[in-house]
């Protein structure tokens, strides 16, 4: 090696050790022998609820002494809900997220979705932090084999689409707006007033591109997220559906954990919540979505939401509170 190759090399081993003392500290790694639990959820950060399924992960791990390993896969270890949640229920997973399937892998989870039932998000934290809650947690402790970690959302849902602004009802004449794949969200856009067509979401940005639909709807975090900008020109804030979903784990897991490990992850827990919660309904706003989303010429605007409340309790409401007639007056009783 020449003089200068020799001189080259020693500054660059210079270099990475200055860069190497000067980075950031590593995440607190678990000690040898700790329990490793494995989170799973369909969507790696910046998504709302994976960046708080990251910070339960490692706060649970730095926190417990070297006893617990939580490792977060976002994207990675298994690619759909459905999957997630078989996984958790026969423990081959420890923890995971049903993400915006929760209706269909709990059914009891469907009511909420309940066009405007959902008043806004402090009645949906009281119920969901309340008697409502846990309720549901002991339901699905005993019928699922799973118990609740926390309750979030994905926020309220706002249709978008490239023909008009969505004002009243009645603009909603003639769209074929794409819905979710159950049977509530089909009822919420047909009883609303436009044509609703069941298709997953790995369609739905193609078929927007080639005018199979006209539009949709999401929560402003996702329709940011998501880039729906560069497929349509209007987004029209109807609150029409509240978005909720949970993460849970393995009650056999959850019972082979120690008194203080289950208060730990139960501590973790409400602190992650609200990273979610605050992450959704900080957009959630006319005020911050014009500033997001107009900034990227998507035009918002402010939905008549009384008349569609309206409308939605004459057509849609009497067969959801026949079928869910108990807890259907819990949720409207609940301040």
């Amino acid at each position: 090696m020449s003089r200068a190759q020799r001189s080259v090399a020693s500054v660059a081993v210079a270099l990475a050790l200055v860069l190497l003392a000067a980075g950031p500290p590593a995440p607190a790694q678990p000690k040898p022998g700790a329990r490793k639990l494995d989170l799973a959820h369909i969507i790696a950060p910046p998504e709302s609820g994976a960046i708080a399924f990251k910070y339960l992960a490692d706060e649970v791990t730095k926190r417990s002494s070297g006893t617990l390993n939580v490792v977060f896969h976002g994207g990675t270890l298994l690619g759909k809900e459905l999957e997630i949640m078989d996984a958790v229920k026969s423990g081959n997973v420890a923890l995971g997220a049903p993400a915006g399937a929760a209706c269909t892998v709990f059914p009891e989870m469907c009511i909420f979705l309940t066009p405007y039932l959902v008043r806004d998000y402090e009645h949906a934290y009281a119920m969901f932090n309340g008697e409502i809650g846990k309720k549901l947690d002991e339901t699905f402790q005993q019928k699922y084999k799973v118990k609740v970690v926390y309750f979030y959302d994905y926020g309220f849902r706002h249709f978008w689409n490239n023909r008009k602004p969505i004002n009243t009802p009645a603009d909603l004449k003639g769209l074929k707006m794409r819905v979710q794949q159950g049977r509530v969200f089909a009822d919420t856009v047909n009883g609303l007033g436009a044509s609703a067509v069941p298709m997953a979401w790995g369609e739905v940005i193609p078929a927007a591109q080639q005018g199979v639909i006209d539009g949709a709807d999401l929560p402003i975090v996702n329709i940011n997220a998501l880039k729906i900008y560069e497929v349509s020109k209007y987004a029209s804030m109807t609150f029409h559906n509240y978005g909720p979903s949970l993460i849970v784990m393995n009650l056999d897991i959850w019972k082979s954990l120690t008194p203080e490990q289950q208060k730990l992850l139960a501590d973790v827990s409400l602190e992650a919540q609200k990273k979610v919660r605050e992450a959704t309904e900080s957009v959630d706003n006319l005020q911050k979505a014009k500033e997001i989303l107009e900034a990227k010429e998507m035009k918002v605007n402010a939905a008549d939401v009384t008349a569609f409340r309206k409308i939605a309790e004459e057509k849609v409401w009497p067969a959801y509170q026949k079928q869910y007639a108990e807890l259907w007056d819990r949720i409207v009783s609940t301040k």
